[in-house]
């Protein structure tokens, strides 16, 4: 995947973060692309997956 413009990435915590700070953010706002980030290293790296990809990926996770 190329490397995307993130500057209007609008980040939320992911639903199966849990209380303990195990969470991650997702920005889903970008054509063509999903973003993913630590929550408590907002500055650090983000990994981009492709739109299907990220759906087969949670897809997996929901029957696993």
């Amino acid at each position: 995947m190329t490397p995307r413009d993130l500057s209007h990435a609008k980040w939320r915590k992911s639903s199966r973060s849990s209380a303990n700070g195990q969470c991650v953010d997702v920005a889903d706002n970008i054509p063509g692309a999903v973003a993913v980030r630590d929550s408590k290293d907002r500055s650090g790296p983000v990994l981009a997956f492709g739109a299907e990809d990220w759906r087969r990926f949670v897809d997996f996770l929901k029957y696993h």
